[in-house]
């Protein structure tokens, strides 16, 4: 991110993602599952860094696993591997 883009405050989803360490399609999938402040304007998806940033500050890691127990079996295709790769943003398969 160059030092321009540093400073603003209203980011695109490439920006958004690259300020969360995480690809654009990890975002989305993030985006689409989750409750994330944002707002489309047009055809584009908006970001406010602060409230990204209020997101993550704000999130428990025990409410993601929740329901991901040791004797919970509700892995696609009972594939343990895959489920703790993608439990904790609780995506939907």
């Amino acid at each position: 991110m160059s030092d321009t883009n540093a400073q603003r405050d209203i980011l695109t989803i490439e920006e958004a993602a690259e300020l969360l360490g995480v690809s654009v399609k990890t975002f989305n999938k993030v985006l689409h599952s989750q409750d994330l402040p944002a707002r489309k304007i047009g055809r584009e998806w908006k970001f406010s860094r602060a409230a990204l940033i209020e997101w993550v500050g704000s999130g428990r890691s025990k409410d993601f696993y929740q329901g991901h127990g040791e004797d919970d079996d509700d892995t696609p295709s009972g594939n343990p591997e895959k489920a703790r790769r993608t439990a904790g943003w609780k995506i939907e398969y």
